[in-house]
C-alpha cells in the first residue's frame, strides 16, 4: 500500500527544499497551504488546543473572525496563479461551518489545485460532502469518544451526534469518488481502553483509515509524558493487534500514538516549513505552522488583511526567518523532525556528495 503520510513526500519538490536558506535569493511559491475559514466550532472538545488556557496554541484567537468571502475568493485565485499544490482546510473552529464552504469546494473543484480538509464531521452531509467525496483527496474526522455516550461528554453535542457522524461518513462513501475518507482518534485516559473497538466500528463504515493520535495536554513535553505513561502499553498493545487483525489492502492504520519529550526543544535557528507549508488564519495572518497559529507574539509571519497573498508571498524573504525555533517553538511542533531532515540535507558538503 502506497503512503499517504511518509515524511519523505518534501524531497519529492528538490527545486523547493534547494530554495529555502535565506542566502538563495528566490523565494518560491509554498507547495501546501493551511487555510483556518473560520473559527466558530459547533462542538466542545476539552483538550481543544484553541480553547484551554493552559496551551500556547491559539491564544490570540478571536473566535468570531472568519474569511470573507472575496477574499477567499482571491486567496485561491493566487495559490493556482502561485502553483500551489494543495489546500487543506482546519481549524481553529470547524470549516464545515464556514459559511462560505460550498463556493469554496466548488472554485477548487474547477482548479488544479489538491484539496483536503480535518473536520468533526458533524456537517459533513448535503452538496457540499458530495463535492469533497468527489473531488477532494481526503477528508479526515477527529473523533474520541467510542459510543453516544462518551462522545457527548467529550463534545458537549446531543446524545445521539455519534451516532449521526457515523451515518455521515457511511452517506459519504455512497457518494462515490476517490476521496480518502479517513478518522482521528485522538486518545486519552478516558478512551484507552476502546481503541481496538473503535478502530473495528471505523472500518465498519467504509473508511479508508484510522490515525491514532495522542493528546497534547501541557506545553511542557514531560508533562505529557507523565501523563500518557500509565496507558502507553495498553494502546500499543491494541493497535498493535488491530493492524494484525483488521489493517487491509482498504483500511490503513497509521499508529502515530508516542511519547512527545523529544519534540518540544529545538536545536535549530531557522523553520524550513514556514515556507512549504504555511497557515493562513481566519484573522488573515500567516503563521509558519498549525503549532503557532493565533500566536502573536512569536508566531506572526504577516498579514494579508491589506494585500493579497501573492504580494505577500512573494516580497522580503527575511519574514521567514523572524521566527528562530530554538528560542520560540518549546511547543509541540508536527514539523519537527521533517525540519530536521531538510537542515540536515541542506548541511551537506558538497565536495564529499559522492561518498554514499
Amino acid at each position: 500500500m502506497a503512503s499517504k503520510y511518509s515524511q519523505l513526500k518534501i524531497f519529492h519538490f528538490q527545486d523547493k527544499v534547494d530554495s529555502l536558506p535565506k542566502e538563495v535569493q528566490e523565494v518560491k511559491a509554498p507547495l501546501h497551504i493551511r487555510i483556518k475559514p473560520t473559527n466558530v466550532c459547533n462542538h466542545n472538545c476539552w483538550y481543544c488546543a484553541y480553547k484551554v488556557d493552559n496551551l500556547q496554541l491559539g491564544q490570540d484567537m478571536v473566535e468570531k473572525d472568519f474569511i470573507p468571502e472575496a477574499k477567499m475568493m482571491e486567496i485561491i485565485d493566487d495559490c493556482i496563479e502561485m502553483g500551489v499544490k494543495a489546500i487543506t482546510f482546519s481549524g481553529g473552529g470547524e470549516p464545515f461551518v464556514y459559511q462560505y464552504m460550498l463556493q469554496t469546494a466548488k472554485k477548487l473543484a474547477n482548479s488544479p489545485i489538491a484539496f483536503a480538509s480535518l473536520t468533526n464531521g458533524a456537517n459533513l452531509k448535503g452538496e457540499v460532502a458530495e463535492i469533497f467525496a468527489k473531488h477532494a483527496k481526503w477528508v479526515r474526522v477527529s473523533m474520541d469518544g467510542w459510543d453516544d455516550e462518551s462522545y457527548a461528554q467529550y463534545r458537549g453535542t446531543s446524545k445521539n451526534a455519534f451516532s449521526k457522524v457515523l451515518q455521515n461518513m457511511r452517506d459519504f462513501k455512497a457518494y462515490g469518488g476517490a476521496c480518502a475518507l479517513g478518522v482521528s482518534f485522538i486518545i486519552d485516559q478516558k478512551n484507552y481502553q476502546h481503541v481496538y473497538e473503535f478502530i473495528k466500528l471505523i472500518k465498519s463504515t467504509g473508511a479508508n483509515s484510522i490515525k491514532l493520535s495522542g493528546c497534547v495536554v501541557d506545553n511542557e513535553g514531560a508533562k505529557n509524558n507523565a501523563y500518557h505513561q500509565p496507558i502507553y502499553d495498553e494502546v500499543k498493545a491494541q493497535a498493535k493487534r488491530a493492524k494484525a487483525e483488521l489493517e487491509d489492502a482498504s483500511f490503513e492504520i497509521y499508529d502515530t500514538y508516542h511519547l512527545l519529550e523529544d519534540k518540544f526543544d529545538k536545536d535549530y535557528t531557522w523553520c524550513p516549513y514556514s515556507q512549504v507549508l504555511p497557515v493562513i488564519g481566519a484573522d488573515l495572518n500567516i503563521y509558519p505552522c498549525q503549532d503557532k497559529a493565533y500566536n502573536l507574539e512569536n508566531g506572526l509571519v504577516g498579514s494579508i488583511k491589506e494585500k493579497r497573498f501573492k504580494e505577500f508571498w512573494f516580497e522580503d524573504k527575511s519574514k521567514f526567518f523572524k521566527i528562530n525555533p530554538k528560542i520560540h517553538c518549546k511547543n509541540h511542533c508536527v514539523s519537527n523532525h521533517k525540519n530536521q531532515m531538510i537542515l540536515d540535507y541542506l548541511s551537506v558538503d558538497n565536495d564529499h556528495l559522492g561518498f554514499v
